[in-house]
């Protein structure tokens, strides 16, 4: 009886994690943190590319060869031609010179780019980690579903590109928000898992409500944000430059022209700008709440000021871009914006996490 216990403790040992799996939490947690790091740089070269409209400068997708950008004058000179037998050349672009061209291909080559990059700088490091043993059985599977995600997003992005070579000048704004939507979530998902293995959680004294209040916080920060993808897509932050009015009201009374009814809050330019500042409103009053409730918790209060206070930046921002009219840096800022808001309101979701 006593050699069974014995045994049967062994083997809930060996099932554990060893002792170099515990020592390589941090590393791997550094590991992921990086690559995050290096989601949340392309996401931002992928609001660039839109605002500078040079996601359809590249018209293949060669998830190899594509690597390389043109060498010579005759390899830019086909990649022109191919360029000029879309629809955003022929009644955008028309008379667009090859220097002009270069401009914008050198901006959709970086994103790609990147995104190869940080397929390399996820895959090489992940496989030395398991060579090594160092991964615990429970955190394989994660970061496998990481990789496997991460390939989904690439070739999303080229199912977003082609909507946008034939029949449109631009490309679709359902599959833009569901390639930002895409790439935020694994960006999510990522700083989750590297928070956990950064350090042992801590127990914060707060009550369960508070903490499904920090979870539905992110959700809505989330869903905010697949709103500015809409807004992006249709380039609605071009028109209605005003605030707090839209359309000359604070509710404009054409929201709903279009029908059937639901398509007004997908291609609607006034319906979408319209839906994502009153998301907005109601970030920052949940914030506020979130805010007042948490602070009685020293550390739970801590977390929740900065992600206040990254709102009303990130809501300043916002009402600046509109009333400029959504120039470049400006809406690239903004779109970092957002992704700072979502980073911090993951870190207070995780730390009230039980």
């Amino acid at each position: 009886m006593t050699m069974s216990i014995e045994t049967s403790k062994a083997e809930a040992g060996q099932a554990g994690p060893s002792g170099r799996q515990i020592a390589a939490r941090r590393q791997i947690a550094l590991w992921l943190f990086a690559v995050a790091g290096l989601i949340f740089a392309m996401v931002v070269v992928g609001g660039l590319t839109r605002l500078t409209e040079s996601g359809l400068s590249i018209t293949e997708w060669k998830p190899v060869m594509g690597a390389l950008p043109p060498l010579n004058d005759e390899v830019w000179a086909d990649a022109f031609a191919k360029y000029q037998q879309i629809p955003q050349y022929e009644l955008v672009n028309k008379g667009m010179t090859l220097g002009e061209f270069k401009s914008i291909f050198w901006w959709e080559w970086s994103h790609r780019f990147l995104g190869r990059f940080i397929g390399f700088a996820f895959l090489v490091p992940f496989l030395w980690f398991l060579a090594t043993c160092r991964i615990e059985r429970a955190l394989a599977p994660r970061l496998a579903v990481m990789f496997v995600l991460g390939g989904l997003q690439g070739a999303l992005g080229w199912w977003m590109v082609k909507s946008g070579l034939s029949h449109r000048v631009d490309v679709s704004q359902y599959r833009l928000t569901a390639h930002l939507g895409l790439a935020t979530l694994i960006y999510a998902y990522m700083v989750w898992v590297a928070l956990g293995l950064w350090r042992e959680r801590a127990a914060i004294e707060a009550v369960g409500g508070l903490r499904k209040a920090a979870l539905a916080l992110a959700g809505l920060v989330f869903f905010q944000m697949l709103l500015g993808g809409f807004v992006a897509g249709l380039k609605a932050g071009y028109i209605y430059n005003t605030w707090p009015l839209i359309d000359g009201a604070f509710i404009p009374p054409r929201l709903f022209d279009l029908s059937p009814f639901w398509l007004n809050f997908f291609e609607s330019h006034l319906t979408a700008q319209f839906d994502h500042r009153m998301v907005a409103y109601l970030v920052a009053i949940m914030v506020g709440w979130h805010w007042i409730a948490a602070r009685p918790f020293a550390q739970a209060s801590r977390s929740a000021t900065w992600l206040a206070l990254a709102v009303l930046a990130q809501i300043g921002l916002g009402i600046w871009a509109l009333l400029w009219a959504v120039p470049v840096p400006l809406g690239a800022a903004h779109q970092a914006g957002a992704l700072v808001v979502f980073t911090l309101a993951i870190i207070h979701a995780k730390r009230l996490s039980a």
